[in-house]
C-alpha cells in the first residue's frame, strides 16, 4: 500500500471525526424533529394529545382552502414588499459601506450587525413605544405641531406597523450579502466606465447592478424566506386583518390543538422554501459560462 494511499484513508478518519458531531447533532435535533413534524402533517387526532400516522392528505387539502390560500397570498405579497422595501433601502447602505474606508467600514458593519446582539422581542417592544398612539413619534409631532390642532397618528395595530417591524427586524439581512457582493466588485471596472462618460447613475444600472446579481439574488432569499415565516411582528404590532400565516400555525399548535393541520400548514411553507432554493440554484447554473 502506497504512503498517499495511507494518508488519504488517515486524512478520511479525521474527516469523519471532525464531521461526526456536528452530523449527529443535525440528526438528533433538527433532522430527526422536522420527520416527525412532517409525518403528523399526514395524521389525524385521535384524542386530545394522541395523533395517528394515517397517510392522508385532508390536512393538505384543507391548507389549500380559499380562507388559508388567502393568509399564504397575503403573506406572500407582505414578504415581497418587505423584501422590496429593503433591498431599496439596503442596496445604497451596502455600496456606501463597500466605498468607505477601511476603517470606518469595519464600525459601519458593527453598526449593521448591532441589532442582533439585542433580543427581537425587545427590539419590537421598542418599535412600539415609538408607534403606539401615546409614543415618541405621536408626542414629538404633538408638540411641534399641536398649535396646529395636530391629531394624533394611527400607527399601531394595522399593516403599516407590521411592515416597519418586518423592514426593521430583516434589513440586516440584506445588507450584508449585497455587501459581500459589492465588495467584490473589480473597481477598475467603475473606473472604466466613468472614463468613458458614463455617470454614477449609468455606472450603477449597466456595471454595478449585473456583477452584484448573485449578492442581489441571495439577499432576496436570505429576505424573503425569514419574513414570509416572521410570527412575532404581525402578532405584536399588527391588527386582525395582519395576520400572517406563520400566526395560523401557532394557534393551531397552541390553541386549536390541531397538530397534524399545523404540521401540513408549516410545511406549506417549507416547500415553498425549497422551490426558491431551487430556483436561486437555477438561476446561478444558467449564469455560469459554458
Amino acid at each position: 500500500m502506497s504512503g498517499g494511499e495511507t494518508d488519504w484513508k488517515r486524512a478520511k478518519t479525521g474527516f469523519a471525526a471532525l464531521l461526526g458531531p456536528p452530523l449527529g447533532w443535525f440528526l438528533l435535533f433538527f433532522a430527526v424533529p422536522m420527520a416527525v413534524v412532517w409525518a403528523y402533517s399526514f395524521g389525524t387526532n385521535v384524542g386530545i394529545s394522541d395523533i395517528e400516522i394515517s397517510g392522508t392528505f385532508a390536512n393538505y387539502a384543507r391548507a389549500l382552502e380559499p380562507l388559508y390560500l388567502g393568509i399564504m397570498g397575503k403573506s406572500l405579497a407582505f414578504a415581497a414588499l418587505a423584501t422590496l422595501i429593503c433591498l431599496i433601502v439596503g442596496f445604497p447602505v451596502a455600496l456606501a459601506i463597500s466605498f468607505a474606508p477601511p476603517n470606518l467600514k469595519t464600525w459601519l458593519l458593527i453598526g449593521v450587525m448591532l441589532p442582533f446582539w439585542t433580543n427581537l422581542l425587545i427590539r419590537t417592544y421598542a418599535l412600539i413605544a415609538l408607534l403606539r398612539d401615546e409614543g415618541l413619534i405621536n408626542s414629538g409631532l404633538e408638540l411641534a405641531f399641536g398649535w396646529a390642532g395636530f391629531e394624533r397618528l394611527s400607527l399601531m395595530n394595522n399593516n403599516f406597523a407590521v411592515m416597519v417591524g418586518l423592514v426593521y427586524v430583516h434589513l440586516p439581512f440584506t445588507v450584508l450579502p449585497l455587501y459581500a457582493a459589492l465588495d467584490r466588485l473589480d473597481r477598475s471596472l467603475l473606473e472604466a466606465s466613468f472614463d468613458l462618460g458614463a455617470g454614477h447613475l449609468r455606472t450603477i444600472w449597466n456595471i454595478v447592478l449585473p456583477l452584484a446579481g448573485p449578492g442581489i439574488i441571495s439577499a432576496v432569499l436570505l429576505t424573503f424566506i425569514p419574513v414570509l415565516g416572521s410570527y412575532l411582528q404581525p402578532d405584536l404590532l399588527g391588527g386582525p386583518d395582519s395576520q400572517m400565516i406563520a400566526n395560523v400555525i401557532e394557534r393551531q399548535f397552541k390553541r386549536a390543538n390541531d397538530w397534524p393541520f399545523g404540521a401540513a400548514l408549516a410545511f406549506m411553507l417549507m416547500y415553498l422554501t425549497l422551490f426558491g432554493i431551487a430556483l436561486q440554484s437555477l438561476l446561478k447554473r444558467r449564469e455560469r459560462p459554458e
